[in-house]
């Protein structure tokens, strides 16, 4: 595929927050490979924050399950006269856009059945697999990525709140999934440890983690509560002035790379063979790398079904606050 002839492309990925982050090495290295090219961008309106002062985009366009707005979705694509449709959404949802719009299009191949394989029956045929954003960039042949990381622009005209005298750590302790949280129990004792070390701790999330997030603050003192409405512009802003960011496996993680700082990463039930781990930057994973139940899921549980949770449990504070000084040396 020669990449200089494409003019107009559209590439879909309708979610979720890190998913889409993780689309933004494609994006740049498409419009760096040609200059000229036109990179349109559907995806749902709750995530179009992460995209919207992107310079490389040239026009977002809005997923809804609304029939109607579906009508005027598919009517306004199809005006914009596409030579590619980049799919690396690949459900039934891009697929129908695809349909809509009959032009060439690539699809980013998932590998559903070696993440199968590796949750049901610990048969590992990803232990050589690329992280996501290089999986991405395989699915457009001829195109090549650069050695930069994530993007998330953000505006000219918004400040942080955090004064640039202290010194931050910040706390992401949510995620959609139980077994993908580290125990708030865990949270605690290492910020007190951390803020005995002169930190002052910052707590980050969005809607979902707004009782777990003021949990935190009440036992954490001198605690800095910035938890949103799923504001990631200002979360992005904010987790800027932090000298690392500690958090699960969860969207949040990969706004913190987009943000360029650095990354102590708490994984659970998920392994780093699934790709979603922080692109780009210094960071560091925290895995029990002991257990034979894990993977448990590719996408995270409500519960451990294993009763026991030594995925986490067994990943005490201690381990934590020594992972995290080697991260910030």
């Amino acid at each position: 595929m020669n990449l200089s002839e494409i003019k107009n492309v559209l590439i879909i990925r309708l979610s979720s927050l890190g998913d889409i982050l993780l689309t933004t090495p494609l994006i740049r290295s498409l419009k760096e490979q040609n200059d000229s090219i036109n990179i349109d961008f559907v995806l749902r309106e709750q995530y179009s924050d992460l995209l919207k002062f992107n310079p490389n985009i040239d026009r977002l366009f809005i997923y809804s399950n609304d029939a109607d707005k579906k009508i005027i979705l598919f009517s306004d694509l199809q005006k914009r006269n596409y030579d590619l449709v980049i799919d690396l959404q690949n459900n039934f949802r891009s697929a129908e856009i695809r349909r809509k719009l009959k032009v060439k299009s690539v699809r980013f191949y998932k590998r559903t059945f070696d993440k199968f394989l590796l949750v049901k029956f610990k048969i590992n045929r990803l232990s050589d697999a690329p992280q996501i954003p290089v999986r991405y960039a395989g699915s457009l042949p001829g195109l090549k990525l650069d050695e930069k990381g994530l993007d998330l622009y953000l505006p000219a005209n918004i400040n942080s709140v955090l004064n640039m005298n202290e010194k931050y750590i910040g706390i992401a302790p949510g995620s959609r999934h139980y077994t993908k949280m580290w125990l708030k129990e865990y949270y605690i004792d290492l910020c007190k440890i951390l803020s005995y070390d002169g930190y002052k701790i910052v707590l980050f999330g969005g809607t979902s983690d707004r009782d777990l997030c003021k949990e935190l603050a009440e036992q954490i003192t001198g605690s800095i509560n910035l938890c949103s409405e799923d504001d990631i512009i200002a979360t992005t802003v904010n987790m800027k002035k932090c000298s690392a960011i500690i958090c699960n496996d969860s969207g949040l993680m990969h706004a913190a790379s987009a943000a360029g700082v650095p990354v102590l990463a708490v994984f659970g039930s998920t392994v780093k063979e699934f790709g979603f781990t922080p692109y780009g930057g210094r960071n560091l994973i925290l895995e029990n790398k002991l257990l034979s139940c894990r993977p448990c899921t590719h996408i995270g549980r409500d519960s451990c079904p294993k009763k026991h949770f030594n995925c986490m449990t067994e990943l005490t504070p201690d381990v934590a606050y020594i992972k995290l000084k080697e991260l910030l040396s």
